[in-house]
């Protein structure tokens, strides 16, 4: 089977296509060398992706027919990737995660929208009556001249 197609069909990438990209920009090899979508695959390689800024290496022990289910897949792959990978997507995870605590720098465009239903703009607060202000003496001599 294709690399291209096997990646596919064990559903480590969405698409074919997606599948043929990655392998043309050399982030897919067997082995020690970069390969092509083209390159057969056999049971017992080991497929070494670059995905998500960490490396993971893929065993093959069997060759699907198709698209398989994923619950399935354990079937066909064995993961043996390093464990320091998987940590290290558990860094950039947490990094990622981070926010700012209440209080520091400048409010986001979040916060100042959560302020701003927070506060309320009433228009009818906006205005005021003027009749208050100027009182309905002051009215009445306008409307007699």
């Amino acid at each position: 089977m294709r690399i291209d197609k096997f990646l596919w069909s064990i559903r480590f990438y969405k698409t074919r296509s997606i599948a043929a990209e990655e392998i043309k920009k050399n982030r897919v090899s067997i082995g020690t060398s970069a390969v092509k979508s083209s390159k057969e695959v056999k049971e017992g390689d080991i497929i070494k992706v670059r995905k998500n800024q960490i490396d993971y290496k893929i065993k093959v022990l069997q060759i699907p027919k198709s698209r398989i289910g994923a619950k399935l897949v354990p079937l066909h792959i064995q993961d043996v990737t390093d464990k320091e990978q998987y940590e290290l997507l558990k860094l950039r995870k947490m990094s990622q995660d981070y926010y700012r605590n209440k209080g520091e720098g400048r409010p986001t465009k979040k916060d100042r929208r959560d302020m701003d239903d927070y506060v309320g703009n009433d228009i009818d607060a906006d205005f005021t009556d003027w009749d208050d202000f100027f009182g309905e003496t002051d009215n009445e001599s306008e409307e007699d001249n």
